[in-house]
């Protein structure tokens, strides 16, 4: 018995077929090869059509078919990770009315501030747990304002991952936790938010049907089975933002686990059994994979949008034939501190940890005589371990006190070198397991539909790959304190 998991990401979508019994990823395929693209028509927008993830997604179940190393007709369940926070729009027809506003535009800053303000900004926090913001409800805001003759033939509003949901299915629904991430959902009420839908003038009737996370959201569709060599009538039973589900692949499901990933952004998502918050909303408070009324537990999210794509752009610009593994091993010929040169990774559209504020990156210290593009390499890395101390440091003023750190070895933790700086400059340790996102989506889908019993039992065989503790020795706090006063002075401009 096989469960699939698909994973719509920024840069491509990934599906795993993972062996229930064994919890094991039996062949796993992304598609586009290369990095899908991200259209940015004017400074601060990011937009992608919802249709190219539904193409990308049947490319890459067709990819994992024609491996033959499992029978797709075996496979008993799907579940669906996904960027968060974007906003998809369809007509009565589930045609996508636009592109998808994803998770790193910027452009409705000023409204979600404005919302923040109108409401008040003491209940927002304490109802919402968060400022309305750049999150998908101003961006619906956005479109009502600026594209009525759009709004006007809006159905329903989706995440990206309930569109491929809908796709498969022919089925909308959404969950409290995807609500939460939208900033729809009312912590105090246990309910939609009244302030955020009349603020915005939005009617309710917008919104899916409310189930369960863990859950039946649909069943395939004899049409889709047929084309893609599933079975008709298995459930989509687990739906999920990126990085909850990142926690959840990585077993983070108790008070004060904490999780990591460093992909196209950074995250550090820590769980707690409060309804917390930070003043300044410079984190993020949602609802995890496993929020019950009984058990309101929440994940406390740390976002920084430019990490793996500054990495990919200092690559890119500065030696684009070199693989990110040789890119890597140069950076390690770099001293530690890269000789005085600072990178700020802020370029990839308005940091929430900034206060909403969009400085873009800043290459600083550059000697002409000196530098070389191992030391560009070093310090971008070193620029990016830094912003999640940064980060990291707002968590731990909102009571969030991480003594051990996990991630999946993948994306710029595939790198030694970026796993030590992170370390060293964080203080914290660090473990390293086998795991990404469809696997993750994959074992979900297991717990939804009752394949397993807990969301404990999905992950009991999972392994430690790797142990990384804090080298007491290392220079980094020093030059963290520098490239904080490189960032203040920025901030001040």
């Amino acid at each position: 018995m096989y469960l699939l998991g698909i994973d719509i990401g920024t840069s491509s979508v990934k599906v795993a077929v993972v062996e229930a019994a064994t919890q094991r990823c039996i062949i796993s395929a992304s598609y586009p090869e290369q990095e899908a693209e991200i259209k940015s028509v004017k400074t601060g927008w990011a937009e992608q059509s919802p249709e190219d993830w539904w193409h990308s997604a049947q490319q890459a179940i067709m990819k994992v078919n024609a491996s033959r190393k499992s029978n797709p007709k075996d496979i008993k369940a799907i579940g669906i990770a996904y960027q968060m926070h974007g906003l998809v729009v369809i007509d009565k027809n589930g045609k996508a009315l636009r592109d998808s506003i994803i998770w790193c535009d910027s452009r409705a800053v000023a409204i979600g501030n404005e919302a923040f303000n109108a409401i008040g900004q003491t209940k927002s926090l304490e109802h919402l747990l968060n400022s309305p913001g750049n999150f998908t409800a101003s961006k619906l805001a956005w479109v009502k304002a600026n594209e009525p003759e759009i709004f006007e033939q809006i159905d329903k509003i989706m995440l990206p991952g309930d569109f491929i949901a809908m796709k498969l299915t022919g089925e909308i629904t959404t969950s409290i936790p995807a609500l939460s991430e939208g900033i729809f959902w009312d912590f105090k009420t246990s309910s939609l938010s009244a302030d955020v839908m009349n603020y915005y003038g939005l009617n309710p009737d917008l919104i899916p049907e409310i189930r369960p996370l863990f859950s039946e959201h649909g069943h395939l569709k004899h049409a889709v089975a047929d084309a893609l060599g599933l079975t008709a009538g298995i459930p989509v039973s687990y739906k999920a933002g990126d990085q909850p589900n990142n926690a959840l692949s990585l077993n983070v499901l108790k008070p004060g686990e904490v999780a990591a990933t460093a992909g196209t952004s950074g995250v550090i998502y820590g769980v707690s059994d409060q309804l917390t918050y930070d003043p300044q909303s410079r984190v993020n408070t949602f609802a995890h994979v496993n929020y019950t009324g009984d058990k309101p537990y929440t994940g406390v999210l740390l976002c920084i949008n430019g990490t793996g794509s500054m990495n990919r752009w200092a690559k890119n610009v500065f030696n684009p034939a070199l693989s990110y593994h040789e890119m890597n091993t140069l950076a390690q010929q770099a001293p530690e501190g890269s000789a005085g040169l600072r990178v700020l990774p802020f370029g990839n559209g308005a940091e929430r940890m900034l206060n909403n504020r969009f400085t873009g990156a800043v290459l600083a210290g550059i000697d002409l005589n000196i530098h070389t593009q191992a030391h560009i390499f070093r310090a971008t890395q070193e620029g990016i371990a830094f912003a999640f101390r940064y980060g990291l440091d707002i968590m731990r003023e909102n009571g969030m006190l991480p003594s051990l750190i996990r991630a999946g070895r993948a994306n710029m933790f595939l790198s030694d070198l970026f796993a030590r700086i992170f370390v060293d400059v964080t203080g914290v340790p660090l473990e390293l397991y086998e795991n990404d996102g469809s696997v993750g989506a994959a074992l979900g889908a297991g717990i939804g539909a009752g394949i397993f019993s807990t969301p404990e039992d999905a992950f009991k065989d999972q392994q430690l790959m790797q142990s990384i503790e804090p080298n007491k020795d290392s220079t980094y706090p020093s030059v963290y304190q520098h490239w904080k006063s490189i960032l203040l002075k920025t901030l001040e401009n």
